[in-house]
């Protein structure tokens, strides 16, 4: 095994990617789970007009392939005049994307949750949007979380796509030193392991957070 090439050449690239993708993963997961709270709200809730826009944003975004969807930001929106560098790009892409799937967990969380909470906050005075800010939407996303979850997980590993629009991150520092040195199966299994690394803590964080947010009784529909 040569050493030295881990050392010296394949693990400081991928550590360099790592923080790429780690700055990729860590505003999307977060903007994407927000947008996903107020599509999936407007989904379940919503005026008609807005309900309308909202499932079509989820109908889009769910029904296209990221890949494409990356395409389109990158090097579409710059004949609209709208230019984005490829971390911008990449972050939006993955946002849009993320946000989408997202709404559909808290759409179904949303429904989980009885009338007769939502007419209870009304007896006491709550208007509507305190109702669904306070009340309502906390208890979805308690119950959405294991799909949400999810979701984050898939961020994790279809972040590697970046690089495709040259966001060069952990997957595309990696190729850069494979297509060099014609070490193919070894970079990309170090890569595997970086990415499984990222699932496993990202799933022991996950659990922590449902435990700390579970309720005795409150998962029981």
């Amino acid at each position: 095994m040569d050493i030295a090439f881990y050392k010296e050449i394949l693990i400081p690239a991928l550590n360099r990617g790592l923080i790429m993708s780690l700055l990729l993963i860590i505003p999307a997961g977060f903007f994407g789970l927000l947008l996903g709270i107020v599509t999936g709200t407007f989904r379940a809730y919503g005026h008609p007009v807005a309900r309308k826009i909202a499932e079509g944003y989820a109908a889009v975004f769910r029904g296209t392939p990221l890949v494409v969807q990356l395409f389109v930001i990158y090097f579409g929106l710059p004949n609209l005049g709208i230019y984005f560098n490829a971390y911008t790009a990449a972050v939006v892409g993955f946002i849009l994307c993320s946000g989408a799937y997202h709404s559909e967990y808290i759409r179904g969380g949303l429904f989980s949750i009885k009338k007769g909470q939502y007419l209870a906050a009304q007896s006491l005075g709550f208007s509507t949007f305190k109702t669904m800010l306070w009340v309502i939407i906390p208890q979805a996303v308690r119950r959405a979380l294991p799909g949400c979850g999810n979701e984050l997980i898939y961020l994790i590993k279809y972040s590697s796509l970046a690089y495709i629009i040259t966001c060069i991150e952990l997957t595309g520092e990696g190729k850069i030193i494979a297509t060099k040195y014609f070490r193919f199966t070894e970079v990309f299994l170090v890569i595997g392991l970086y990415y499984l690394i990222l699932v496993t803590l990202a799933t022991i964080g996950l659990n922590k957070a449902e435990k700390k947010l579970y309720i005795p009784g409150f998962g029981k529909i």
